[in-house]
């Protein structure tokens, strides 16, 4: 039992600890591992180093694992061994180098069990001095020299320099400590040094420089030579001999090769001479080269041949110099210099190009004509001794003389404002100078130079028979301008004097009258008219007329009428205007008057009536009969009621008169106590009497005095109408401003 928990403590343990292996004969653990670097991080050059790699293992036997030990520097494998030993192991490093310089590892791997160490650095410092050797030091021009430069010792991957002076002559990347080169000089003495870079990415080592050897390159006697004729004066159309030969020419030194050449023309080539004949150009480059080759020598002989102009490249002008559609115009073909001992008037021509142009030949370079009405291209050529020369094309672009101007508006014309007149013409070339004319002074000129602009003029008129006054000249030539027609457009008169009349006047406003509320201005129509009545922020009306009047009626006024009304105007000026204030009061009809006049006097009668019949009846049995006095004039206020007023005249008045028969009141009063069904009654505010009608056969004294009724006068009043049939509409008017 107790070898069974022994058995699965181990088992566990190893699964939990993945440094430490074991089998059913010998468990272990790799504790630690380390490298170290003897005897130091840092050495010198060609001090001898050590890598110690120390490893520390546990185990539960006595026999000691296989190991495999692996060196790393700066991450790639550098040596591997394996090792049935616990001792350290050591990998050396004779005298190190730069090449040397590195981050160095150690890994152990037992049983598939490994642990690396922590990386160490190593510097080394100092580098072996190089050594160049020549094998020559005297050479004759087109020999090699074979240069050697030696870094003793030095590993890893080296690039050589070879320098004269600063200036790298050889340059070559090798895996060793020396480099052989061959070197060709020019003629002269030449000192040269080596040096080398030990690279050890990312960084470079580099070293000192070498000592300096001398070279010296002897010249041969050999040389090309170049001869020209002739010499001086040249001009265009000479013939020119040239010659490329060879001076101290040795037979000993091999082959010999000559080339003539003319800029980037060969002319010949041959061993010994090269002649060549040609016509000397002025256009030519004047460079002649004589080159001479042998094996890797090259020398080379040069001569500039000034070649003076016979005659000068042709120019092509035209005049004039502004040139119009079907104008006459003359082409001038000349060249301003030539040498006159040399060359005569008559031996040098001009022709014209293309021979189809349509010009007569005057003189000598010299062509007239009428100019196209599209471009046309001419060239002139000039000939003499051979030698033919071209002009710069000339092309001819006759503009369009400019069409007759047009004059119009641009915008509005409203009387005493700023408005813009526009001057165009449909066809002409530009710049057009437009000039805008009133009457026969000339206000302003402009000028147009691009497709996008326009003539413009800003003006201002203060009566309307101004504006034809105004007339646009146009002019892109030398030809008179040209002048449009005077100028016709609309001019807008803004509102002025803007007034309300009233109908009735308005101290004769009376209820029941048609009320007319004219609003009358001056300026262009249409005019759209508002009325407006205080207290209220909508208009009462809104209409536009052509006219520069129109009227606002209010039939049938009522005193829910009265107020303060006021009108404004406007028309195309963008100008609103507005009247004065018009309070207008409607008062009562004559007819009410009248009726509220005799209705208060015959409530006064029938109240002292009622006060006198009432103190009366308190008397007990007395019998009281109303005196003839208070009869008649109780007959008398009847009548008044009755009577109807002059100023009603239509049926709606008419029917406020009572159509009930003439009645006669009497109130008897007996001596008994008094009742209470004879007491008037009350119904509301009116009084209602006993009724007491005369037979037809009574007395002879009957009179016809009307009812009497109580009338009520009512507070309702109509509502305003708006009476014009016929409003004109006109969509384009400014909306009023107040």
């Amino acid at each position: 039992m107790g070898l069974l928990l022994l058995l699965t403590s181990s088992l566990l343990s190893n699964y939990f600890h993945p440094g430490i292996a074991v089998d059913m004969k010998q468990l272990f653990t790799i504790r630690n591992i380390t490298l170290s670097i003897e005897p130091s991080n840092n050495v010198t050059r060609d001090t001898d180093v050590t890598l110690r790699c120390k490893a520390s293992v546990s185990s539960t036997g006595d026999q000691v694992l296989n190991r495999e030990y692996t060196i790393y520097k700066d991450s790639n494998i550098v040596y591997t061994k394996s090792s049935s030993t616990s001792e350290d192991l050591l990998y050396p490093l004779p005298k190190a180098r730069v090449s040397n310089i590195g981050r160095y590892k150690c890994k152990i791997n037992i049983e598939d069990r490994q642990m690396t160490s922590e990386a160490e650095k190593l510097t080394v410092t100092g580098m072996s001095n190089p050594v160049l050797r020549l094998n020559k030091s005297e050479i004759s021009e087109g020999e090699e020299v074979t240069a050697t430069c030696t870094a003793h010792g030095e590993t890893g991957s080296i690039i050589f320099y070879i320098n004269e002076g600063s200036k790298i002559i050889q340059e070559e990347r090798v895996n060793s400590d020396q480099l052989e080169v061959k070197i060709h000089f020019g003629v002269g003495i030449h000192m040269i040094h080596c040096s080398y870079i030990v690279l050890m990415a990312p960084e470079t080592f580099k070293s000192e420089r070498s000592n300096t050897a001398t070279v010296s390159v002897k010249e041969h006697n050999i040389r090309p030579v170049l001869e020209i004729s002739p010499q001086s004066k040249i001009y265009e159309g000479d013939h020119l001999n040239v010659l490329c030969t060879i001076r101290g020419f040795p037979k000993s030194y091999g082959t010999v090769r000559l080339y003539l050449n003319h800029g980037d023309r060969l002319l010949g080539t041959g061993n010994t001479e090269v002649n060549h004949s040609l016509v000397a150009l002025a256009k030519d480059p004047g460079d002649f080269e004589c080159k001479l080759e042998m094996g890797r020598i090259s020398k080379v002989d040069t001569k500039t041949v000034s070649v003076m102009e016979l005659f000068s490249k042709p120019t092509l002008t035209i005049t004039p110099s502004e040139i119009f559609q079907n104008e006459f115009m003359t082409l001038t073909c000349r060249s301003e210099i030539y040498v006159s001992e040399r060359l005569s008037t008559e031996e040098l021509t001009y022709n014209l190009e293309p021979d189809d142009s349509g010009l007569t030949k005057r003189s000598p370079g010299v062509y007239t004509g009428y100019a196209l009405l599209d471009n046309a291209n001419y060239t002139c050529v000039a000939k003499a001794k051979g030698i033919m020369k071209f002009s710069e094309t000339l092309t001819v672009r006759p503009k369009v003389s400019v069409s007759v101007p047009k004059i119009s508006v641009d915008g509005k014309v409203v009387l005493g404002q700023p408005f813009k007149i526009r001057c165009h013409s449909e066809n002409g070339s530009l710049p057009i100078n437009y000039t805008l004319q009133k009457g026969h002074e000339q206000l302003k000129t402009t000028s147009i130079e691009l497709p996008t602009q326009q003539a413009l003029f800003t003006v201002t008129i203060a009566k309307p028979e101004e504006i034809r006054e105004y007339k646009c000249k146009a002019k892109n030539n030398h030809r008179p301008a040209s002048s449009s027609e005077g100028l016709v457009a609309a001019v807008i008169e803004p509102l002025t004097n803007l007034t309300l009349t009233v109908i009735p006047p308005l101290s004769e406003i009376s209820e029941g009258d048609h009320l007319y509320l004219i609003c009358g201005t001056k300026g262009t129509p249409p005019v759209t008219f508002r009325w407006y009545r205080s207290g209220r922020k909508q208009p009462l009306y809104t209409t536009t007329s052509d006219s520069n009047n129109t009227a606002y009626q209010v039939p049938s006024l009522s005193k829910h009428h009265s107020g303060r009304y006021h009108c404004e105007a406007v028309n195309h000026a963008n100008n609103v205007i507005h009247s004065e204030m018009v309070n207008i009061e409607v008062r009562l009809a004559l007819w009410k008057k009248a009726l509220i006049g005799g209705v208060c006097l015959l409530v006064a009668l029938v109240l002292v009536a009622v006060g006198l019949l009432y103190f009366k009846s308190k008397r007990g049995r007395e019998t009281y009969s109303p005196s003839t006095q208070l009869l008649r004039m109780v007959r008398t206020a009847v009548s008044v009621w009755s009577d109807r007023p002059p100023e009603a005249a239509n049926d709606e008045e008419s029917s406020a008169v009572s159509s009930e028969p003439d009645v006669e009141y009497t109130e008897v009063v007996h001596p008994q106590p008094v009742d209470t069904a004879r007491v008037p009654l009350r119904k509301g505010t009116d009084t209602v009497y006993s009724e007491l009608k005369n037979p037809p056969h009574g007395a002879p004294d009957h009179h016809d005095y009307g009812s009497v009724a109580y009338a009520e006068l009512q507070g309702e009043q109509p509502e305003i109408s708006h009476h014009p049939p016929y409003v004109n509409s006109y969509q384009d008017l400014p909306v009023p401003v107040d």
